[in-house]
């Protein structure tokens, strides 16, 4: 099959950049799905970030229902292996248990994607239920960061991480429950967007008050593919329990002027967590660039408890995870994880979970809403706070520390483990935030590091903006123009 165009060219264009030439009728959608089909064929070996691809989808973009007049024109996109479902097709969460899981109907968030011109054809990585750091079970698949293969994604949107970092599409969908969108942006050089809560749906299977911590979006490459995509896939399905979101104007055109004067705290002395030297020699770096374009910059941290934000959180994931696990056994006429399909810590977690009560849930949202309110009071005087997306450096492939095959018997040692490393990205989580990674700083190593923005709840566009701004300031040279070396441009 002849290329539609060079793979530098394809790489150099974004989302938008694709659906304006499909529009114009210079290209068509089935021959840049085409193209993106080769491009996993060439790469997936090597860094195992699509699970599956939709062979008709690819010959047939309008198959599944896509609108060729949206923003998107038909352009492809892959899906995580978990959240949203399609219609028809496999989603395998994963996991073994749940091999051959075939949906029935298409999420309402699935439909938004598909009317805003996207082409789903395929599916992406992601750990057992999206629970753990990286997407690392070797009797499932390893999926590796195609900067240096010897490294992790990190996670749970592993397999989108990697695609986009690696050109094979410039957009692809994400879900971050405590920093699943961001922390594998950071790791991959990606823009990751985690909504406020009462962007996206994630209906019918769940609300915002059943899941509470839970948000969907997508990897790109631009700001300008992130605003469109929030822009056209937002709003709650009929039923919904909050309210949901709506700016002014819409993010595509807030982006194309800079924001004023911004009042941006800086901190990363979280609680009992701090960041490397290097990783805060590269947030002052971060400081000062921003401090350039006229903003006013000043190390300060948040007031809250961050202790009792962090037990929030644990108690959170452990009880929605079991929840979350009992909804499959059910399904599955089981009364237990069968050990052998289920991973180790995924099952502690369940096991813990089941002995929890009202009391305490109601205890753990007391404390959201404690943490909540400080940080909106916070937000009267800042309308930034600026970490890392990450406090340590990326771990190798194997860290089995991060990992639900790990072999510790502590649900809680875990856990604390991982706020340990991701330390900054749960908080928006608890507390309904936007918060989005930007590819601006690198580690020691050469990897990326992102560098983490967090605004008061609805104000996603303030993000969108500053981050469009930084954009121009850098010419479009995220990573500071640098590719990873599992790249298209090396196909």
């Amino acid at each position: 099959m002849p290329l539609l165009m060079t793979w530098d060219e394809w790489a150099n264009l974004d989302a938008i950049g694709l659906a304006e030439l499909v529009s114009k009728g210079q290209i068509t959608s089935q021959e840049v799905s085409q193209q993106a089909a080769l491009a996993i064929d060439a790469l997936n070996p090597k860094i195992n970030a699509i699970i599956e691809v939709f062979d008709d989808a690819v010959s047939d973009p309008v198959k599944d229902g896509t609108n060729p007049a949206g923003i998107f024109a038909g352009i492809p996109y892959l899906m995580k292996d978990v959240g949203p479902t399609l219609k028809g097709r496999l989603q395998e969460m994963g996991s073994l248990l749940m091999r051959g899981n075939r949906s029935t109907a298409d999420s309402f968030l699935t439909e938004r994607i598909r009317q805003a011109g996207l082409n789903i054809i395929g599916r992406t990585t992601t750990p057992e239920f999206g629970l753990c750091s990286s997407a690392e079970n070797p009797e499932v698949y390893v999926t590796r960061n195609p900067w240096n293969l010897d490294y992790t994604t990190c996670g749970s949107s592993a397999g989108t991480a990697a695609a986009v970092a690696a050109g094979i599409i410039p957009i692809s969908h994400a879900t971050d429950g405590g920093g699943s969108i961001r922390i594998p942006a950071g790791v991959n050089g990606n823009i990751g967007l985690k909504p406020s809560r009462g962007v996206f749906s994630i209906a019918p299977y769940g609300s915002d008050l059943m899941s509470v911590v839970s948000a969907q979006g997508c990897h790109s490459r631009t700001i300008r593919d992130t605003a469109a995509f929030v822009d056209n896939c937002r709003g709650g399905a009929p039923g919904e329990f909050m309210p949901y979101w709506f700016p002014p104007q819409p993010y595509s055109e807030l982006i194309r002027r800079d924001p004023e004067r911004l009042r941006i705290a800086v901190s990363h002395e979280w609680g009992d967590y701090r960041s490397t030297p290097h990783i805060v020699a590269e947030l002052e770096r971060a400081a000062s660039f921003l401090e350039a374009l006229g903003h006013h910059v000043e190390w300060i941290i948040p007031d809250i408890d961050f202790h009792a934000a962090y037990k929030a959180q644990t108690e959170c994931y452990i009880m929605n995870f079991t929840q979350t696990i009992s909804g499959l056994l059910d399904q599955k006429g089981l009364e237990k994880p069968p050990a052998g399909l289920i991973e180790p810590m995924c099952i502690r977690v369940w096991e813990e979970g089941r002995s929890y009560s009202y009391t305490q849930r109601a205890k753990m949202q007391a404390v959201f809403n404690d943490t909540s309110r400080r940080l909106a009071s916070f937000f009267g005087d800042w309308d930034i706070i600026l970490t890392p997306t990450m406090g340590l450096p990326t771990p190798l492939v194997g860290t089995k520390e991060y990992l639900t095959i790990s072999d510790n018997l502590s649900v809680y040692e875990w856990f604390e483990n991982l706020w340990g490393i991701f330390s900054y990205t749960p908080i928006a989580n608890l507390c309904g935030l936007p918060g989005i990674s930007l590819p601006m700083a690198e580690l020691e190593n050469g990897l990326p590091l992102g560098i983490h923005a967090l605004t008061r709840q609805g104000d996603d566009g303030l993000l969108l903006q500053l981050g469009a701004q930084i954009e121009r300031a850098l010419n479009g040279k995220w990573n500071h123009g640098r590719r990873p070396a599992v790249h298209v441009t090396a196909i």
